[in-house]
């Protein structure tokens, strides 16, 4: 049989920037059959570039040739285009964040689970192979128990209109440090600054505290002057840092410092960082490769329905507290 006839055809739903890229790599794959998009001159170039054809979102959900959709459109618009898709008979990608709210993603989820179809959202950091290294120096106990992580996505720009920086940034984050804490933070809290607009928060500091006293701090904002894109994981044994910003050799570093409490004063050993090989591979095409292998081989995506609803209810939990926090600060009226 044909290879290519065996592949799941993939449109894209929305392709701004963002939504380029997937086109980009689901062409790359073998795979592109439509793209969907207001705008005609983007369709235009897409079409030009990767050989698909532009066509209506009615378009691609009544054609039986197209098995999947990548849903690249704003977020207000997710829950709306998914459960289509859904009801379509498609397997469905869709970016993060998944929704804007935890109801709306449960709807998501139940929809996927009710037609039998693929739910997988793009958490697109579970594919580098950075982090994939750093979870297996986890996984194996060379740094010993997890105490502390700490994550920083830090830049200048991607201002949102319709969601804040805990909805843009902070997904990416909050996947990672459920897969190395391998559950549910037991205590969520979350403080938001808008600086651009008041209503709207540019950088959040969310404290996650797990069962057994670890912590996590995840600190997110585009506004900022440098790009910081940093995850650092303090083990009783040793630490590791995984910096997205660094070359290739030096993205993932073991620093083995030692720490002693025995006797008198606490003693500190310092130890230079050791790089951890991993082979340079783009995550993107790696996460558009694992949704097609989910299809195909119908299991459940690493960033499927139950991880995606984890992230989900960590981030709505923040949402919450943001809000307490906020309005506890706000000014009292006075009483009539």
């Amino acid at each position: 049989m044909n290879e290519l006839a065996t592949k799941p055809r993939v449109a894209v739903i929305g392709c701004g920037a963002w939504g380029r890229n997937l086109a980009r790599c689901f062409a790359t794959l073998g795979v592109l059959d439509a793209v969907v998009d207001p705008n005609p001159q983007v369709l235009d170039s897409l079409v030009a570039l990767f050989g698909c054809r532009a066509a209506s979102l009615d378009e691609v959900l009544a054609d039986p040739a197209i098995e999947a959709v990548a849903v690249a459109t704003p977020p207000s618009l997710h829950r709306q285009v998914a459960e289509a898709a859904f009801a379509a008979g498609k397997h469905v990608y869709v970016e993060k964040p998944l929704t804007l709210d935890y109801p709306d993603a449960l709807a998501v989820a139940e929809a996927g689970r009710a037609a039998g179809r693929v739910l997988m959202t793009g958490h697109i950091l579970q594919f580098h192979n950075g982090f994939r290294a750093l979870k297996i120096l986890v996984a194996e106990g060379r740094l010993g128990e997890v105490r502390r992580i700490h994550a920083t996505r830090l830049n200048l720009g991607a201002v949102r209109r319709e969601e804040d920086a805990l909805w843009c940034l902070a997904p990416h984050d909050v996947s990672m440090t459920l897969a190395l804490m391998s559950g549910a933070p037991e205590r969520v809290e979350a403080f938001g600054e808008g600086h651009l607009r008041r209503e709207t928060a540019d950088a959040v500091t969310m404290r996650l505290g797990f069962p057994g006293g670890a912590q996590a701090v995840i600190h997110v904002s585009w506004l900022h002057p440098f790009k910081e894109h940093r995850l650092t994981v303090i083990g009783s044994k040793a630490m590791a840092v995984f910096d997205d910003c660094l070359p290739w050799d030096r993205k993932v570093q073991i620093y083995p410092h030692q720490v002693s409490l025995d006797g008198g004063a606490p003693t500190v050993v310092r130890a230079e960082p050791v790089p951890v090989e991993i082979e340079q591979a783009e995550p993107l095409m790696a996460e558009c490769a694992h949704f097609l292998d989910c299809i195909r081989e119908k299991r459940e995506p690493i960033t499927g329905t139950l991880e995606a609803l984890a992230v989900m209810d960590v981030l709505a939990r923040a949402a919450r507290a943001m809000s307490d926090e906020a309005e506890a600060r706000a000014p009292k009226r006075a009483s009539a």
